[in-house]
């Protein structure tokens, strides 16, 4: 009995998966680090910052840290493609298939604190519809990087070596 291939997909669908999910969470974290907004009020003008909403914290750890696992992982297959070699010879499988499920889970719940603080917070505080408006395009887009990240969970899934 033939030994299965080392990889049902192709590297070159792993990478642009991986590069939409990179793209994704640079363009979310861009709309929510730039996110602020001057409101004027009865006692005086007030400006919020994203980082003033513990929720979009998270929001932005989970970012950083996905992109800087994305960044990572599109190295590896970047490698992988060019040189038709994954990087030390394959054994890194368990870490791609342990290290896609966390970090996908983890933009998971980035998006939705995100989702959640915007919701709760917008129905309190008018007047700062813009802020919000551009905190739920940051989750929305967070949200599509989670969803090509999961697709790169299910890619590493495949790719294990079948043991039996």
């Amino acid at each position: 009995m033939a030994p299965p291939p080392s990889t049902v997909v192709s590297p070159v669908v792993v990478l642009m998966v991986r590069l939409l999910t990179f793209i994704c969470l640079l363009i979310s974290m861009i709309i929510l680090t730039t996110n602020t907004e001057n409101v004027a009020l009865q006692f005086g003008e007030v400006k919020i910052r994203f980082n003033d909403v513990y929720a979009y914290r998270y929001m932005l750890a989970t970012i950083v840290i996905g992109f800087a696992y994305t960044l990572l992982q599109t190295a590896f297959t970047i490698f992988q493609v060019s040189t038709g070699n994954r990087l030390a010879g394959g054994c890194l499988y368990q870490f791609d298939f342990y290290g896609d499920k966390v970090i996908s889970y983890m933009l998971a719940t980035g998006s939705a604190a995100g989702f959640g603080a915007t919701i709760d917070l917008r129905s309190g505080l008018l007047g700062f519809g813009s802020f919000f408006n551009k905190a739920n395009a940051a989750a929305s887009i967070l949200l599509i990087g989670f969803f090509f990240s999961a697709v790169s969970s299910v890619f590493s899934a495949l790719a294990l070596p079948k043991r039996g």
